[in-house]
């Protein structure tokens, strides 16, 4: 039988909007959308590439918790408040996924507030970066 299980953060927006962090079913992994607060102490850099940072270590940290790893992403949707940030934030993502290569779909609606540059909601597939991977080109 299927076990789910829901991952808490101890955000208190994930309390007040009754959701979870993240939610694994099988070895599908769905996370939220993520902002670059450190969770430890509560405080949001104001640089666009260190709240990157943040976030990216924040997605990893839920991963790392059901056993799964960033190389296990298979889809990520990016958002960022401001479109003249979309090319360093990308340039860093595109680091982070290098040999990667999630579905990616990049947006740049209003965040819940401003002092957020950019959050990230990512689904993932466990152990996806152990099976075979086969590159098609249309180019």
């Amino acid at each position: 039988m299927t076990t789910i299980v829901k991952l808490k953060t101890g955000s208190k927006f994930e309390e007040s909007g009754s959701y979870s962090r993240l939610v694994s079913v099988g070895d599908w992994i769905y996370m939220s959308n993520t902002a670059g607060r450190n969770p430890d102490t509560k405080e949001l850099a104001d640089d666009l590439i260190e709240q990157t940072g943040q976030v990216f270590i924040n997605i990893e940290t839920a991963l790392r918790a059901v056993d799964a790893s960033l190389a296990d992403v298979v889809c990520s949707r990016v958002f960022i408040q401001n479109p003249e940030d979309v090319p360093a934030v990308m340039e860093f993502i595109g680091q982070k996924f290098k040999g990667i290569d999630p579905v990616t779909t990049v947006t740049c609606p209003p965040l819940a507030s401003t002092v957020y540059k950019v959050e990230v909601e990512v689904t993932a597939y466990r152990n996806a970066s152990t099976l075979p991977t086969q590159q098609i080109s249309i180019a």
